[in-house]
């Protein structure tokens, strides 16, 4: 069977069948065997209910047991609850599932079976939330080997995906593996497993060691031909010249005598660095990397202002609306204080389609000298008169692609600065971002104030309340962030919805009529600039919300952010959501509040605690982390792999960037008939629309 083949080939999926697998995105064979589990599992020893104590609230467990009498099903709101209770090591367990009546047919009374999931305590009461259930041959062949935990979306199951694999890797007609695409040598030095090896590995394997091996091996791969399309990139790009010769100009002088305030060392020197770099023929690609709050902004205006003066267009592209729009009243207000008058427009996607026209006919025509707006930048229907220098902010919620794409419009190849605020290591960032020069402001203004942070667990709570009450009583604004949207009852972790009524309810025993909202991914972009703007204009006096806050939006206001489980989000996203807070001239304050109990949790955090600045958090986290832990806490939002992890794959990073090298170095054009492999593979990722080469 070719990898090429729709997965109607395999045996036992027709069109409906077929249909589910497309929404996980798998429609040939090579995107099944591409579809890496997210996780393993290990199917402990059954344990002794009557020694449960308080201390194992949480932890998935497996209970050996039997029903006495038939599970119940009763309704609450939209939900199906089956509860009944198990009969185990002399006692009885109370067991729940949420909105799975079926168990009533499947679980009989007087079987013994095994019961497998998360336990909770009430008082001095157990039950277990959810649990799977297992025949006690089938538990005991289970525990045997490792289980793949797949990402799942509705109607795919992983027995199907199991089954499905297993066909296609041993069964009557097993994949065809074409000859390995990583030349010998180059898997004989990193001591590689072959192709075939690694993919039965990855989805059945037989020991830790093996799948060590195997992951070890796709991790190296996703960073080899990422890496190598950055290193193609930039030579291509060092070899061009053009026209946008961008002469210095009094108007940048102008803005930069007329600021409210001084420019730090770290950002004269990178904009020294790229102003120079503009008045060349050749075309720049520069990342501009800095901590939150180091004033990366202004040096992209800037930028802007030298392109508008030499009589070209540049523009900005920001991953939200509401951030493109702060950054065009930014402008419009550094022209006000300077007197500088540069046609200036915005496009996001929520505009009327009149001022939608409006907007193009200005773009197109050149009246608009800086474009600012969001991926409605990249649009069909905007075309640039002499696009000469492209922004892209917050760099790591862009693909390289995106940018690509943002580059395309101009006549020829435009200017580039990338900006990004999360906080890598320079060893890293100079492997991550292979294709771009890279300039670094590692100062903080000094008018703002270090950010005062606090490690606590949940009996801080009532605490922290009255401290947020404390901050809005004198006229700032608080974020708390949720992990979760609404209540599941498969993870224990504070969510937005019930939250926000909870937190209510408490800051009015102190303010009667404090304002609390919400804010989250799955409102509609209306809702969710319209809840930004009024929490930017001081209307929303505390913004319950989840992640969506971290991309930079800067409202000075707010002085205090609760984190609530914080340990479920990497370091990075953790500083960059503290990156929230601190951007005025009042003190600010971080309270990240844990559930663990975990001591190496407890460490990590405490990293946080003590430093604000990003870079050494990085640094940090990659000395306590130690190399490719196998399946650690992955940073979010970051540059998007199947399976590698910058962070905690580090070290396989630096071994595929050397590999990378010598290859180049070796044969720069990949011209050798060893090489043509790897030039198809290089050819299939940057086309498959999966993985890192879409980001």
């Amino acid at each position: 069977m070719q990898q090429t083949a729709p997965v109607t080939k395999i045996k036992g999926i027709g069109p409906k069948s077929a249909a589910v697998y497309e929404k996980a995105g798998i429609r040939t064979v090579g995107d099944l065997i591409r579809y890496y589990p997210r996780t393993y599992d290990t199917m402990e020893d059954p344990v002794n209910a009557a020694e449960l104590s308080p201390d194992d609230e949480g932890r998935l467990v497996a209970v050996q047991g039997h029903l006495e009498t038939a599970l119940s099903v009763r309704f609450l709101k939209s939900f199906r609850i089956v509860t009944g209770k198990i009969r185990t090591c002399g006692i009885y367990l109370e067991v729940t599932w949420f909105n799975m009546p079926f168990m009533r047919s499947q679980v009989h009374p007087g079987t013994t079976y095994i019961f497998r999931g998360q336990i909770k305590a009430k008082g001095k009461k157990f039950y277990l939330l959810q649990p799977k259930v297992f025949d006690l041959f089938d538990y005991a062949n289970l525990q045997k080997s490792l289980q793949p935990v797949y990402p799942l979306t509705s109607g795919l199951t992983e027995n199907s995906l199991r089954k499905s694999l297993d066909k296609v890797l041993s069964g009557e007609d097993p994949l065809v593996f074409d000859q390995d695409p990583l030349p010998p040598e180059i898997r004989q030095r990193f001591q590689l497993p072959g192709m075939k090896e690694t993919i039965r590995t990855i989805h059945f394997p037989e020991s830790r060691e093996a799948l060590e091996k195997a992951r070890h091996r796709l991790v190296f791969e996703e960073f080899f031909y990422f890496i190598l399309m950055l290193r193609q990139m930039r030579e291509k790009r060092i070899s061009q010249e053009h026209s946008y010769v961008l002469a210095k100009s009094e108007e940048t002088e102008q803005v930069l005598q007329t600021l409210p305030y001084d420019l730090t060392g770290a950002q004269k020197r990178v904009w020294g660095e790229i102003s120079e770099d503009l008045s060349k023929k050749q075309v720049m690609a520069r990342l501009i990397q800095g901590d939150v709050g180091c004033g990366k902004t202004i040096i992209a205006f800037l930028a802007l202002v030298q392109t508008a003066s030499n009589g070209y267009q540049g523009a900005i592209m920001a991953p939200t609306e509401v951030l493109a729009r702060q950054h065009y009243e930014g402008f419009l207000k550094l022209q006000r204080q300077t007197g500088l008058k540069i046609g200036t427009v915005l496009l996001t996607g929520s505009l009327k389609a009149k001022e939608k026209r409006e907007a193009y006919e200005k773009i197109g025509s050149g009246q608009a000298q800086v474009v600012i707006g969001t991926h409605a930048l990249i649009q069909e229907e905007v075309n640039f008169k002499n696009l000469a220098l492209v922004v892209t902010d917050e760099q790591h919620r862009f693909g390289v692609n995106q940018r690509e794409a943002l580059s395309g419009k101009g006549q020829e190849t435009p200017h580039t600065i990338v900006m990004s605020a999360t906080p890598i290591p320079r060893t890293l960032a100079v492997i991550m971002y292979g294709d771009l020069d890279i300039s670094i402001i590692d100062e903080r203004p000094s008018e703002r104030l270090p950010v005062k942070n606090a490690v606590v667990d949940t009996s801080y709570r009532p605490t922290a309340y009255a401290f947020i009450a404390s901050q809005v009583k004198a006229g700032h604004q608080a974020y708390v962030i949720c992990p979760m949207v609404e209540e599941s009852g498969e993870i224990d972790a504070e969510n937005v919805m019930d939250y926000t009524e909870t937190l209510r309810e408490e800051l009015r025993r102190y303010l009667p009529e404090v304002t609390v909202e919400y804010l989250h991914g799955r409102m509609k972009n209306e809702e969710k600039n319209e809840v930004m703007n009024r929490f930017l204009r001081g209307e929303i006096k505390v913004l319950v919300s989840t992640t969506v806050v971290e991309v930079g939006v800067n409202v000075p206001n707010a002085t205090v952010m609760l984190i609530e489980n914080c340990e479920r989000f990497g370091l990075a996203q953790l500083h960059q959501l503290r990156g929230r807070v601190g951007r005025g001239k009042d003190q600010s304050y971080c309270i990240l509040m844990h559930t663990s109990k975990s001591e190496a949790v407890t460490k990590r955090l405490k990293i946080l605690q003590k430093s604000n600045d990003g870079f050494e958090i990085a640094r940090k986290d990659l000395e306590l982390r130690g190399p490719g832990e196998l399946f650690g806490v992955r940073q979010s939002g970051e540059l998007s792999f199947l399976l590698a992890d910058m962070y905690q794959d580090s070290a396989v990073m630096e071994e595929a960037s050397d590999a990378v090298g010598k290859l180049l170095s070796s044969d720069p054009e990949l011209s050798e008939e060893s090489h043509r492999r790897i030039v198809q593979e290089l050819k299939r990722q940057q086309t498959s629309g999966r993985g890192h080469m879409s980001l």
